[in-house]
């Protein structure tokens, strides 16, 4: 009997799940290929949610995607791992042990034979090896580290509220370093959770007074993916909630205090948040001689394939990939890693009848951000009016449909529209923030 073909998929996030969905129900069903996904986490959720997670006013056992069961209704498999080597010449995949959360192994190490291999694994800040940064900053990478924010932040408000001693200044404010979409997201959710938090009893603070926002930012702008009248947009928004906006300040030191500036400003607060820069994961790094770029990415064909071996293709944040001849990449964005894993999807399926690969070509759908309760700026291209520019109820619901739109493709349609019944079902009895 022919061993039948094997793709691994290495990385659960929005690409790579959308992927193994897909192919699990287009070859996994019919027994064409077999389809394994690997990932170091039992759950998904989507990663531009991590700053409602972070905030408290997204409940992550709410929203996340249990893998075994998604694996279990599409006809594929999930292994609990993380890829830490490869060996090209045996293709196979070598997996760390697994520990709980006593160190105790769980899982040995393990080794996979593939086919074809699809490194799918995003990315994690990039702190440029300045000062400080690992040591006395909060992360936003995954949702184990947004659920550790909200404690965080949690748990110093509980303090505040209960010492004996007045507040002292500093004690509770936040500083985000980074303005883009994570960095401005973040800071208004915060603003509208920290007055949650406070009417939900602990009244002895004034968030107006006890918790100061700031976001600083190295370049003259903030959100410098969008057009300056939607990014001044955002300014004035931040202004009008009273977050600080620090542009023009090139971080070169974090420290217990606070956040320092090249220009010697001082930003002092208890809690401070890494949200500037991404590179992929370390591990990456001239995996088995595959080229990589100076932040670890691996680099990839316009079709997707690594540049040093066709059996091996990334997507994603972790994937270099050529947007246009004239060295620019296609850029990090959840839009891109969507429209990366449809492309591949139709490749390995051509694959398997001995087809070549097809092309992936970026197209910018615009940007959207979401400021909480309070505003949505975006702008929407493409079609016959161009790149248009969109704020408000509007630009909040183009903003919900793109998260349906990832639902959709991990469980279709009906179920997608069910599950947004049943949160708004509960909207009437849970609290508006996660108080625990």
């Amino acid at each position: 009997m022919e061993k039948m073909h094997h793709i691994i998929i290495a990385g659960g996030g929005a690409a790579g799940l959308e992927l193994a969905t897909q192919l699990g129900k287009k070859l996994g069903k019919r027994g064409l290929a077999e389809i394994t996904l690997i990932d170091s986490g039992r759950t998904h959720i989507w990663k531009p949610l991590l700053h409602e997670v972070a905030a408290g006013t997204l409940d992550s056992s709410e929203d996340e995607l249990e893998y075994l069961a998604q694996a279990r209704w599409n006809h594929f498999r999930y292994r609990l791992g993380s890829v830490v080597g490869l060996d090209r010449e045996r293709k196979e995949v070598l997996l760390a042990p697994t520990l709980d959360d006593e160190g105790q192994e769980i899982i040995a190490e393990r080794r996979f034979h593939y086919d074809t291999l699809v490194f799918a694994v995003g990315s994690q800040s990039n702190d440029f090896g300045i000062p400080g940064v690992k040591e006395h900053c909060l992360f936003l990478d995954s949702t184990e580290q947004a659920e550790h924010f909200q404690q965080n932040l949690l748990n110093s408000m509980l303090r505040a509220h209960t010492q004996a001693k007045p507040i002292r200044p500093g004690q509770l404010d936040v500083a985000i370093v980074g303005a883009g979409a994570t960095g401005v997201e973040l800071a208004a959710q915060l603003h509208h959770v920290t007055r949650l938090v406070s009417a939900y009893g602990l009244d002895t603070i004034d968030p107006a007074e006890d918790i100061k926002l700031h976001i600083v930012e190295a370049g003259p702008n903030i959100l410098p993916a969008l057009p300056p009248k939607l990014s001044n947009a955002a300014l004035r928004e931040l202004h009008r909630l009273g977050v600080s906006v620090h542009v023009n300040q090139r971080v070169v030191e974090v420290n217990e205090q606070g956040i320092v500036s090249a220009s010697g400003v001082v930003i002092p607060a208890a809690i401070k948040v890494w949200a500037a820069g991404i590179k992929a994961p370390p591990f990456l790094r001239n995996i088995a001689g595959l080229e990589t770029n100076r932040v670890d990415q691996l680099v990839v064909k316009r079709n997707l394939q690594c540049t040093r071996d066709d059996d091996i293709f990334a997507i994603g944040d972790c994937a270099a990939c050529p947007m246009d001849d004239k060295g620019n990449n296609v850029p990090p964005r959840a839009q891109a890693a969507h429209q990366q894993a449809s492309t591949l999807y139709k490749t390995l399926v051509r694959r398997l009848k001995g087809k070549p690969p097809l092309d992936y070509t970026y197209k910018d759908f615009g940007s959207l951000v979401a400021m909480g309760k309070y505003s949505t700026v975006g702008n929407l291209m493409g079609g016959v009016a161009g790149s248009m520019m969109i704020s408000g109820f509007i630009a909040r619901m183009v903003y919900l449909t793109l998260y349906k739109m990832h639902q959709a493709k991990l469980y279709g349609w009906p179920r997608a529209l069910l599950i947004s019944f049943l949160h708004f079902l509960r909207k009437g009895i849970d609290p508006q923030v996660k108080l625990h």
